[in-house]
Parts: structure tokens; C-alpha cells; sequence
């Protein structure tokens, strides 16, 4: 391991950053305690601050990044950079968004247990991609930090089991009918309770019709049912704005028949949430 003392002089003109220089060379004399992951948390923050420093020459960087490997050295888990602290240029930004949401979502998962390695250089690359995007003149160390926060979560999120399915919820009408029934007022207020907090996800509301009559009647009356639905929910506090509101007729019954059949089942409304 580096002294403290062969870290100053490597560095040089690290000593002119004053603190900077100092904690870069702690970060290299630590010894790291805490879980697994805060360990290789530590030494990932370790190789990327001698790089900024040595390498690079950027001291601002190679000393924010240093704070925050001498924080994990001794256990804490501190989080990954947020989006909102770096100028990064504006097409960049929705990438580095969703890759946070979804680094943040294996981390509190249990990936910092599970995967503490993985975990580990994941959150580092994401470090490193978001200070590389936001200088945005070398694109090829902007492409290693991706590419390798992209193998890290592969190999996390390969090994999680798949998400549950969405539920399904159906809303049934009379025969030719379009008005709630107080059953089916029922399912709208189990819907209104499930449904995700604020202004989540959109909601699909599909009307469909049994093939008894015209398939153009039909299709409109399945348009009807399906605005009548969300009508209730919004009655019920759901967001306008979040309802896809569609009608498909005849054409998608929950239980095929011949033309002509009246079947309960297909005079339904189907709400999912996306």
C-alpha cells in the first residue's frame, strides 16, 4: 500500500488543493472496515480518486470523490451521486436518470448483501460515468465508466427473480349496458386504493363488448364503458391525466364465441396499471 508520503509526492501539485491532497492521501493509508460492500466501495472510490488526481490532474473531482471514499472506509454506505449536482449536458441526462433508478433500485433491493462486489463497482462506474459526462470532451473514458456499470448491473439484475405481473382488474356491464353497476363501483374503489400513490405510473382502461349486435355499435359502446370507468376513478382522486382511455369492440373477447352470442364475460372493462 501507498504512504501517505508517496501519494504527496506522485501527486506534487495535489499539495497546492491544500485538504484535497490531505484526504487523498488517507483514502490511500485506510484501512477499510465495515460490510463487504462498503470495503470494495472503498477501494473502487480509491482507484477512481488516484486516477482523477494522478492522472487527470482534477483535484476537485479526485477530492469529492476522496470524502466519500473515506466516509464507506469506515462503513458508511453512502449513496450515488445524484443527477441533480452535476451540469451534464441536456441529452445525457434522461440515460443517467433511469441508470440512477434503477442503480438505487438493486442497491436498496439487497444487492449491497447480495452482490457486495458488484454492488460495489456499479455505484463507482455510475460515479465515474456521471463526472466523465458532465466534462463530456473524452468519450472513451465516458464509455468505459457505462459500459462497466452496465456489465456490473447485468450481472445483479440477471440473478433477481422477474417482477410480479401487474394486476389485472375487470369491470363487467349489463347486456347493451354502459352504466356502472354498484358491483362494478365496488372494483373501481378496490382500483382507487391499489392504485400507485400521486402521479405514478398511467393506467390502461380497455372497454370491450360480447358480439351480439354491429362490431361499429359495439366498439363504441366498449369506448363508452371504458370513459365511464374513468370517470369513477376520477371521482375517486385518480388523476385524469393518468388514465389511457381505449375501446376495442368485439374484437378481444375474454371468452371467444360465435357472432350473435350475448356472453357476460366480454362485456367487461379492463384496468392494468403500466
Amino acid at each position: 500500500m501507498k504512504t501517505a508520503h508517496t501519494i504527496c509526492l506522485a501527486a506534487g501539485a495535489a499539495l497546492l488543493a491544500g485538504c484535497t491532497g490531505v484526504d487523498i492521501a488517507r483514502l490511500n493509508d485506510a484501512e477499510p472496515t465495515g460490510t463487504e460492500f462498503t470495503q470494495q466501495l472503498t477501494a473502487e472510490y480509491t482507484d477512481l480518486v488516484n486516477f482523477e488526481a494522478v492522472e487527470m490532474m482534477d483535484w476537485p473531482d479526485a477530492g469529492r470523490f476522496a470524502d466519500k471514499g473515506l466516509r464507506t472506509s469506515v462503513g458508511a454506505a453512502v449513496p450515488p451521486e445524484r443527477i441533480e449536482d452535476w451540469a451534464l449536458p441536456a441529452e445525457s441526462v434522461a440515460e443517467l436518470t433511469d441508470a440512477r433508478a434503477r442503480l438505487i433500485k438493486v442497491l436498496d433491493g439487497g444487492s449491497r448483501d447480495s452482490f457486495p462486489v458488484d454492488a460495489a463497482v456499479a455505484q463507482a462506474r455510475f460515479d465515474c460515468w456521471i463526472e466523465q459526462q458532465e466534462e463530456n470532451h473524452q468519450p472513451d473514458h465516458i464509455a468505459a465508466c457505462r459500459d462497466e456499470f452496465i456489465l456490473a448491473m447485468a450481472t445483479i439484475e440477471s440473478a433477481l427473480p422477474p417482477p410480479a405481473p401487474a394486476p389485472v382488474y375487470f369491470v363487467f356491464f349489463d347486456f347493451d349496458g354502459d352504466e356502472l353497476t354498484a358491483e362494478a363501483r365496488a372494483i373501481v374503489d378496490t382500483i382507487a386504493d391499489d392504485a400507485p400513490p400521486g402521479d405514478g405510473a398511467p393506467i390502461a382502461v380497455t372497454g370491450h363488448a360480447d358480439r351480439a349486435g354491429a362490431g361499429d355499435y359495439n366498439l363504441a359502446l366498449s369506448t363508452r364503458r371504458a370513459v365511464g370507468v374513468r370517470a369513477a376513478l376520477e371521482s375517486r382522486g385518480i388523476a385524469g391525466d393518468r388514465i389511457v382511455v381505449d375501446g376495442v369492440g368485439e374484437s378481444d373477447p375474454l371468452l371467444p364465441t360465435a357472432d350473435g352470442v350475448r356472453e357476460p364475460s366480454n362485456r367487461r372493462v379492463e384496468i392494468r396499471f403500466q
